[in-house]
């Protein structure tokens, strides 16, 4: 087994080695995104919305992944570029090795999720493991800081997603209200109160103004 490994070995290229490692590393990227930026939240608030309004597949799930997604990117620019700037480019141009690579890319991750989550958080994973509570920023762990802003995600997109529903609620009981002082208990409440929240978001321009809201919350 030795002599075949160092009969191959001369053949490795450098190059094909960093590029193989960086396609493996690929696969990890749609977990990555979900965990550690702002994905997790604007996606969650836009399917609130859709249930809001009583359309469970409208708009289609590849709609809501699509603006998430570019929502994403706009938000995530400054941290992307900095990602790109100070560990990509220099690794794909030999500048620098894949320990550094990955600790700059991190680094720059902690950065942004540090800026977001609470230190109650922190303090409950780290409690949760029963682990001492970092004594500075540099020393929090990804293991430990991804699951804390996970959970500031949910708590924070939960929220909004309150706020947004609180409106559509109103207008259902006001129309179940109405239908049931003239008498028409058979019909229901869904099939005249989703015409009205349609027009209603449409009149407020609701698009913009959750698009707004999401991107004014980081």
């Amino acid at each position: 087994m030795s002599n075949i490994i160092s009969s191959i070995a001369p053949l490795i290229d450098e190059n094909m080695l960093r590029v193989s490692l960086s396609l493996s590393l690929m696969a990890f990227f749609p977990a990555l995104l979900i965990c550690s930026t702002c994905f997790l939240r604007i996606i969650i608030v836009l399917s609130m919305i859709r249930h809001a309004f009583g359309m469970p597949e409208t708009p289609p799930n590849i709609a809501l992944v699509a603006l998430s997604l570019f929502l994403t990117v706009f938000i995530m620019k400054d941290t992307s570029t900095s990602i790109s700037e100070e560990a990509l480019f220099p690794y794909l141009n030999g500048e620098i090795g894949l320990e550094q690579f990955l600790g700059l890319g991190a680094s720059n991750l902690k950065s942004f999720m540090l800026s977001q989550v609470s230190p109650e958080e922190l303090h409950f994973i780290y409690d949760l493991r029963s682990l001492p509570y970092p004594e500075s920023v540099a020393s929090v762990s990804l293991l430990n800081l991804i699951p804390a802003y996970m959970i500031h995600e949910l708590q924070t997109s939960f929220t909004i997603g309150f706020l947004v529903l609180l409106p559509f609620l109103l207008i259902e009981l006001i129309v179940a209200s109405i239908l049931l002082s003239l008498g028409m208990m058979m019909v229901p409440p869904a099939t005249i109160s989703l015409p009205i929240k349609v027009v209603v978001f449409v009149l407020i321009e609701g698009w913009a103004l959750i698009v707004q809201g999401l991107v004014g919350s980081f």
